[in-house]
């Protein structure tokens, strides 16, 4: 099977479709775009999500405090605490450990987010570090945001640069790679997008306005996380590639290794639609912030499909696929970084 998240198919049917016992406290399960699980608590929701991180070494600690506080985010909710599942191989050194943890402690705190558990293990399981991380967060009831209300009409945004954590974690594993492409001021640049990866004040901030959806934009890049809330919300959308946003360095590191950026993972950059009028107050607070807002597209009805617009050209968005960021193991790909 392919590198990467289950296909989107394959996932509904031999995962999803196979859990059949349901709580009533149970408000959010798992779906197809859902990034959380909702909980009802009463007169409060407990929001969790986990994620693992697979594709980096370098930064693995501090990515994986990022990637599920970013979901718990996706729902309008502040995280309050992480909960991490360490599995390392056999190699591993106590100074790893310690580089590990100390990323992620740093993470947290700067987040005001608390590790408060977890399970920490040496196996031949595994041939590099591989980190789960469960957020959990609580919020009053009528806060947490799905992606059940998206309507035709409503406007897409997304937050900061697209493909910022890929770009990170090809500079930080293969910087050799890039050292005679890249000068020295874009490699460091590429490698520092690793500490913009956090939407959890554009979430927070955005769900206090109001979204009728959000999403972390994360494995498939921005375009599968668009196929994912219009799957989710039974909807169609126009997006302009041309209103993309995409940092020079990372069109460059792309360029070199034949990817896409929009197809690459994009944790740092947050997708959130909402009603017009809401869109405008969202992008009004959010860049009052200092945190990027670009406008890239429209919720259309489901009839029209999916489509990728740049001039006269209008091309269909496939469902997500298996992430850019995988490619960086293929032979072609391998064959660059050796020029």
């Amino acid at each position: 099977m392919k590198i990467g998240k289950l296909d989107n198919e394959l996932l509904k049917k031999i995962v999803i479709d196979k859990i059949g016992y349901r709580r009533p406290e149970v408000i959010t399960g798992p779906g197809i775009g859902e990034d959380c699980a909702v909980v009802d608590f009463g007169d409060y929701v407990c929001v969790l999500s986990s994620d693992p991180i697979t594709a980096a070494v370098g930064r693995v600690g501090s990515l994986a405090v990022h990637v599920s506080c970013n979901d718990i985010a996706s729902n309008g909710i502040e995280p309050l605490g992480v909960m991490l599942t360490v599995l390392l191989p056999p190699e591993t050194t106590e100074a790893d450990i310690e580089e590990i943890m100390g990323q992620a402690a740093e993470t947290a705190e700067r987040l005001g987010v608390e590790i408060i558990g977890g399970h920490t293990e040496i196996t031949d399981a595994v041939t590099k570090p591989v980190i789960t991380s469960t957020a959990v967060g609580r919020g009053a009831a009528s806060r947490s945001s799905g992606g059940a209300r998206i309507k035709p009409g409503d406007r897409i945004l997304v937050s900061k640069k697209l493909a910022m954590e890929g770009t990170g974690i090809i500079a930080s594993d293969h910087g050799e790679a890039l050292a005679g492409f890249l000068t020295e001021d874009e490699l460091r640049r590429a490698t520092a997008m690793l500490d913009e990866v956090s939407v959890v004040r554009e979430g927070v901030l955005a769900g206090a306005i109001g979204t009728t959806g959000m999403h972390d934009i994360t494995e498939g890049g921005v375009l599968g996380a668009v196929w994912e809330m219009c799957r989710l919300s039974e909807t169609g959308a126009e997006i302009w590639k041309d209103a993309l946003p995409v940092d020079a360095v990372t069109r460059k590191v792309c360029e070199h290794f034949g990817l896409d950026p929009f197809r690459l993972i994009s944790s740092g950059a947050m997708l959130m639609i909402a009603r017009p009028a809401e869109s405008v107050k969202i992008a009004e607070v959010l860049r009052a912030e200092g945190i990027a807002v670009t406008e890239i597209g429209v919720i259309r009805e489901k009839t029209e499909g999916i489509h990728l617009h740049t001039g006269t050209h209008t091309e269909t968005i496939a469902p997500p696929d298996s992430d850019e960021i995988y490619k960086m193991n293929d032979t072609t790909v391998n064959e660059k970084r050796a020029d």
